[in-house]
């Protein structure tokens, strides 16, 4: 697709922009319009929670999400308005042609008589306009192939009235340069109108025609002007259309109207600022010379489009009087304010980057106070933000998008602020989290401890993580039966690691503490608002609040809702109950907005060029109690056994099949304890549930999974937990024919509904293709890493588009994690242990099992 020009109509598309949508208005008299090449045509764009508003007067600060497929048409009038964008438009028939011909099948043409009801389409044509228009666009007119708005890099942003130098442009300025093609001109005063319309050929014509029109304009013919005779109507047809006349009609004024308007002015919007404590006070309004206060009001109140002060009139442009209404109702959190001369609302810290932004789009040279430019650029210019004092050991191995989450993270703290980094998984979380720990103990040695708040499962990883990146902080697990219930044991840590269980728990303990830094991972555990888990975050007293996940959080409002309950208790007002259609849609919009700024998501795919294609994690887990007695106990037994057959001189190979034997049971203790005793529980597993929650991250992301395992036992036991989901998956081991795994193969390429596909690893480790999946689990560890090598490449095959991430899930302190320590250093006894066909053959010795055992 060729490249196409930044749209100065749209200049901030988004894929998570606010909805919007182009709309075409076309004049009832089309089919005589259509005769004289001269079809008047009004373009606007209709942006969900604030209306419609001319094409020409799209904030430029407010990101938008269009569809694709209307982007072409709005290229097209630019390119045929010197680039440039344009409310009005007056096209031949081959122009509007061309235009139904990018927008064939889109909902975007409308009557002026019929504006809520899009044209409906036959197949190709447009009924009741295709008729009238000549052939399709010549081939030199200019193509329309719609940019992407997900786009990372754009070419640098033009002025809204700077001329595209395109080739469709200079055709069209061609055209626009006949010398006999001549502007409207005004003349008149404060009193009256009186308009001559541009020639035929001036590009304006129709539009014009139809707005004069449409204002009450009345034609005399003894001097061919239009006229508009009275003071009232005089006056709010130059509040409303001054600016348009002169940007879009390219009006020409006459000196007589210069005159007797110089004492013409236009109403200003004023907004102020004052600091206060931790809060701001926030002054809006309407400023026209020295009127006071309930003249403005009376004026708003009455629709008077004027205001006459201290001997001059003041214009109160609807445009202006519409986005200081809308920035007044939502920083009042109220769709019933009224439009006010002057108001007043206090805005507390969290509120800063809402307001910002709000007063950016009404006043974009706003004062404010430097604390509150402090406080909007942390959550609303991330990218710009000063770097974060991290370790500088840690520094060396963060990636650049690492370093941006953890400044980001770092400015949100310091302004006791905070926020939600939502990357997609596998981009290190974690490791910025550690990065933010690192930056607040080095601003401030004495600083109180930080708070991790994680699922049971990923305790353990929590603190490998930590003590393989921050050796130098001082680390606590606060979990199981033996945990010290006294707060004075954390006393001199830096970092206190805790479950969501435990901090319910042992809630009384927590409360009474005051934390530096409260991080929760994994927080759809407290979407929840009512659930002990939330309850017990929320009375944690913390400087700042972080949540980790790795799912979307945007696509729910109760969500989003919880999660902010947690972070910034008291920013998110709720929905009122009573509210209906579209006020409910305004709150709704309002939530999103207040969330954006604090919600930091980063997908694979934008910061591909910082990845290497394949990424690989080792996630580790501890046993459970009940798991890591059962392994105990199974462990003990086999070291009684062993010395017992040495002392009874039972023949060495005799030794050896006994410890194999024992050894797989403990394999199989560490994936499930119901694969060595059938009647324990699914909650004993720590390796499931670890897998679960890292099942539900990518699934709720649009991932989709290949699952690894030595144990075909142990991939039944995962299926179950799937079933009992709901998740579709596919299976794939050695029990099958070729013609039945290659079915497997094909439903799960073909079906991208499906989410997982199980495989034992010798069955579904080689020979497979399935680069559709961009997510690979190890349950368990092979000896060879080669072997795990080759399923991970079952996804990261020709034709994988996508950064592939590699899981390895090892029970911590067993026999997993000892086999993970010799895959470099013993390879050849490993395969021993796992590959030996004849055990009594094999080159382990006594000590090598025993090292693999204690």
């Amino acid at each position: 697709m060729p490249a196409v020009p930044r749209l100065a109509t749209l200049p901030r598309l988004s894929e998570s922009g606010k909805p919007a949508s182009v709309r075409f208005i076309l004049p009832p008299n089309l089919e005589s319009a259509a005769a004289r090449d001269a079809v008047a045509v009004r373009i606007e764009i209709d942006i969900q929670g604030r209306g419609k508003v001319p094409a020409s007067m799209v904030p430029d600060a407010l990101p938008l999400h269009v569809p694709a497929t209307q982007l072409g048409a709005v290229f097209l009038v630019e390119s045929w308005n010197g680039g440039r964008p344009a409310a009005f438009a007056q096209l031949s028939r081959e122009q509007l042609a061309a235009l139904l011909a990018v927008a064939r099948g889109e909902p975007i043409f409308f009557y002026a008589n019929r504006p809520k009801e899009p044209i409906a389409w036959s197949g190709d044509t447009l009924p009741g306009v295709s008729e009238h228009l000549a052939a399709p666009a010549p081939a030199d007119a200019p193509s329309a192939p719609a940019p992407a708005a997900s786009r990372a890099t754009r070419q640098p942003p033009r002025s809204r009235h700077q001329s595209a130098d395109t080739a469709p442009a200079r055709t069209t300025a061609r055209r626009r340069a006949d010398p006999d093609a001549t502007p409207a001109t005004v003349d008149g005063s404060e009193h009256f109108i009186a308009i001559q319309l541009p020639s035929r050929e001036h590009p304006t014509y129709g539009a014009v025609l139809e707005t004069l029109k449409a204002e009450g304009f009345r034609l005399e013919t003894s001097n061919r002007r239009w006229w508009l005779r009275d003071r009232h109507r005089t006056l709010q047809f130059l509040a409303r259309y001054w600016d348009i006349m002169e940007r879009e009609w390219q009006a020409r004024f006459t000196d007589n109207f210069r005159r007797n308007t110089a004492g013409i002015a236009r109403a200003e919007v004023a907004c102020s600022i004052h600091e206060s404590g931790d809060t701001f006070e926030v002054q809006l309004g309407v400023r026209a010379g020295d009127a006071p206060a309930r003249e403005i009001n009376d004026a708003l109140t009455t629709g008077r489009p004027f205001i006459e002060a201290d001997g001059r009139l003041y214009l109160l442009d609807a445009g202006r009087l519409e986005r200081l209404h809308r920035a007044q109702k939502a920083l009042g959190g109220s769709t019933a304010l009224p439009l006010l001369g002057r108001s007043a609302v206090r805005i507390p810290r969290a509120r800063v980057a809402e307001a910002d932004a709000l007063l950016d789009e009404l006043s974009p040279n706003f004062q404010a106070p430097e604390t509150w430019r402090r406080r909007a650029a942390v959550a609303r210019h991330r990218d710009q933000l000063p770097a974060a004092p991290i370790a500088p050991d840690l520094e060396k191995t963060l990636r650049g998008y690492q370093k941006l989450g953890a400044a980001w993270l770092w400015h949100l703290s310091r302004e006791g602020l905070g926020g939600i980094l939502a990357d997609e998984m596998g981009l290190g979380k974690t490791l910025q989290a550690l990065a933010l720990i690192t930056a607040i103990r080095r601003e401030n040695p004495g600083a109180a401890p930080a708070l991790v708040v994680c699922p049971a499962s990923l305790l353990e990883n929590w603190r490998r993580e930590a003590r393989r990146f921050t050796p130098q902080l001082r680390v606590r697990v606060h979990h199981g039966s033996g945990r010290d219930r006294d707060a004075g044991a954390f006393g001199g840590c830096d970092l206190v690691i805790t479950s969501y269980g435990v901090l319910a728990r042992d809630r009384e303990i927590f409360e009474g503490l005051s934390w530096s830094l409260l991080l929760a991972d994994e927080a759809q555990h407290v979407k929840n608002r009512r659930t002990q888990n939330a309850r017990a975050l929320q009375a944690v007293r913390a400087d700042a609040r972080i949540l980790l996940t790795g799912t979307p959080v945007e696509n729910s409002l109760d969500d989003l809702q919880a999660l902010f309950a947690v972070i910034l208790p008291g920013y998110m007002q709720p929905i009122p109950p009573e509210s209906r259609g579209d006020e409910r849609q305004w709150h709704e919009e309002r939530i999103r907005r207040q969330a954006a700024p604090y919600i930091l998501r980063r997908r694979k795919a934008d910061v591909a060029a910082e990845l290497p294609p394949k990424i690989e994690q080792t996630v580790f887990v501890e046993l459970t109690p009940e798991q890591r007695a059962l392994y105990e106990a199974i462990r003990a037994s086999s070291e009684q056994n062993l010395q017992k057959l040495q002392l009874a001189g039972r023949p060495e190979g005799q030794v050896r099949m006994a410890m194999f034997t024992e050894l797989l049971r403990l394999r199989q203790v560490c994936c499930d304890p119901r694969l060595v005793e059938r009647t324990r529980r699914a909650e004993e597993s720590a390796k499931l549930a670890a897998f679960l929650e890292l099942l539900d991250e990518a699934v709720d992301d649009g991932h989709r999974l290949l699952v690894f395992s030595q144990f075909t036992s142990l991939l039944a036991l995962v299926r179950e937990a799937l079933r009992e989901r709901e998740i579709e998956h596919c299976v794939l081991d050695g029990s099958m024919s070729a013609r039945e795994r290659q079915a497997q193969v094909d439903r799960f390429n073909d079906s991208p509904d499906i989410p997982v596909f199980l495989l034992s690893l010798k069955a579904g480790g080689t020979g497979l293709n399935l680069a559709s999946a961009d997510t690979v689990v190890h349950l368990d560890p092979w000896w060879n890493p080669a072997v795990e090598a080759q399923a991970t490449d079952r996804a990261h095959r020709i034709g994988q588009t996508r950064v592939v991430t590699s899981y390895k899930l090892i029970a911590a302190d067993t026999v997993e994690e000892r086999v993970l320590m010799m895959q470099r250093e013993k390879r050849r006894l490993l395969e021993d242990v796992f590959e030996a066909a004849d055990a009594a053959n094999a080159r382990l010795s006594l000590e090598d099992l025993r090292s693999l055992i204690a």
